[in-house]
């Protein structure tokens, strides 16, 4: 149960010095959080990006390192990483973070490297390394979150991909053998009298599979580039899977010869630009080979720059030969994005319907994709049927 007291000091520290009477001044620690609160939010709720009402982080790099460490100390990590993009977007701070020390201030994030991969390019030399440093920090975590569950997903999907009809009795599908075989029971004996047996084929030490992800790297995009480049290497890092990684904007840029370390993917990526998928797509036709073992994943918000009737046509060229495409408007935790509804209803026309997948459920959106059955749509997922045209 919440006091009234505990009541009165939330909401003076969100009204900060808009509050009125009913709500005590804060002293000891509140004093010092709303300290630094209102460093960037100003006296209230209301606050304005580069408005005056800001209680002056200002542009000094001390200033700012010491506000980092406030919120770190006052705030648990996940309110940290808030405050931290609030304080990129509102107050223009995205050019202190090409300092080293302002780098190794900061709470690493998706997001924050997101920010460091779009300034990169105008890093001085001295902070490349610390940024460097940080991604690898954050793409180290990801992998030991994503990476067991991804594989031994991904491993028992490629098994079953390869059922045999006459297994060895260890590699026998008891459920699909007995869903198969329901006619053959023998009410007397109470059995089934197996007369198919269907089995898992044991995946071969060769390639299975080929996986095409083609990433967009507009800057809208960043969270997803991010995940996609260590899901990229996750799965490159499988032997029965041909993995190749595609990013693009107008132009094309193939980083699968970096996928054994994804922090040089990262670092290969340009955010920002336009988008031309067209292109994106004619480029990952051509790295087809064996288009019935081929899943093709583009990870995009569809906003097309380039052609698109000829985006289509490639898509249904795609599917046509075999190929299994999946069509994600997000890989990232970061809700609903937005999206050209247009397109994602062409897609939709042509059964590949688009939509956000989160990490956690990327895995098993690809073991449906590499089994050819029917995609794990999140809950949240607009009805195949709203994408679609109107007449």
């Amino acid at each position: 149960m919440t006091t009234d007291d505990e009541r009165l000091r939330r909401w003076r520290l969100v009204l900060g010095g808009e509050a009125d009477g009913s709500c005590r001044t804060p002293a000891g620690q509140d004093a010092k959080m709303d300290a630094a609160l209102a460093a960037l939010y100003g006296g209230g709720i209301g606050g304005h990006s580069g408005s005056g009402r800001t209680a002056g982080l200002g542009g000094s790099a001390p200033r700012v390192a010491r506000w980092l460490g406030d919120i770190r100390r006052y705030f648990p990590t996940s309110v940290v990483q808030v405050m931290q993009r609030d304080a990129i977007d509102r107050l223009g701070l995205s050019a202190l973070l090409l300092e080293p020390e302002m780098l190794e201030a900061v709470e690493a994030d998706v997001h924050l490297v997101g920010t460091l991969l779009s300034l990169h390019q105008a890093m001085p030399e001295t902070t490349k390394e610390t940024a460097r440093t940080v991604v690898r920090k954050v793409v180290a975590d990801l992998e030991a979150r994503l990476a067991t569950r991804t594989r031994a997903t991904l491993t028992g999907a490629l098994d079953r991909s390869a059922r045999v009809q006459r297994p060895r009795h260890r590699d026998i599908d008891w459920n699909r053998t007995i869903r198969g075989n329901l006619k053959n029971y023998l009410p007397e004996h109470r059995t089934v009298v197996p007369e198919r047996l269907v089995g898992y084929g044991r995946a071969a030490r060769g390639v299975r599979k080929d996986v095409v992800l083609c990433v967009d790297q507009s800057g809208s995009m960043a969270a997803s580039v991010v995940y996609a480049s260590v899901f990229g290497a996750v799965l490159a890092s499988m032997r029965s899977i041909a993995t190749k990684l595609v990013v693009f904007d107008t132009s094309v840029v193939d980083l699968t010869d970096q996928l054994d370390d994804p922090v040089d993917v990262l670092f290969g990526t340009q955010l920002g630009g336009g988008t031309d998928i067209n292109r994106a797509l004619a480029y990952c036709q051509s790295l087809i080979t064996r288009p019935s073992e081929t899943v093709v994943v583009l990870i995009s918000d569809l906003y097309e720059g380039g052609i698109r009737h000829e985006m289509l046509k490639r898509v249904a060229a795609m599917k046509a030969s075999g190929v299994q495409f999946v069509a994600l408007l997000a890989l990232s935790d970061e809700g609903a994005p937005s999206y050209d509804r247009d397109h994602a209803a062409g897609l939709a026309a042509l059964g590949a319907p688009a939509f956000a997948c989160t990490p956690d459920l990327f895995p098993e959106v690809m073991a449906a994709a590499i089994e050819k059955r029917p995609l794990p749509m999140p809950d949240d997922a607009p009805p195949i049927t709203d994408m679609m045209p109107h007449q």
